[in-house]
């Protein structure tokens, strides 16, 4: 094997070694648990805010039952968390956990320093 192969097989066994904690390899579940988290850190790099309700919205062929669920997962495993506004208490914003967003630019820095 060549050396970049190398390093990107060696970058997924490190990330399947923490797989019950990995963001990388919760968001990877499903293409519905991927495109949260593209939309979700979407949003957070363009500093604009997302709520639960338009996330929801946004996930493509996903039901509204199921969205829920993985936005509650997320929460409960600290990858996201909600935020309410002062004007209307009801409306929650979904943001990165710090933790997360670390961990998310360590997967697209390994990712971009691996090429063919």
């Amino acid at each position: 094997m060549n050396k970049i192969t190398m390093e990107l097989l060696s970058f997924w066994e490190e990330q399947m070694k923490q797989s019950h904690t990995s963001s990388n390899y919760f968001f990877r579940k499903s293409p519905s648990h991927y495109h949260m988290m593209l939309l979700v850190m979407s949003y957070y790099l363009n500093k604009e805010n997302l709520s639960v309700e338009e996330l929801k919205t946004k996930l493509f062929k996903t039901s509204r039952p199921k969205s829920a669920l993985i936005i509650n997962e997320a929460c409960e495993k600290g990858f996201f968390f909600l935020e309410k506004t002062s004007a209307d208490q009801r409306k929650k914003f979904i943001k990165p956990s710090n933790s997360f967003v670390r961990e998310y630019n360590r997967y697209l820095n390994t990712l971009k320093n691996i090429s063919f």
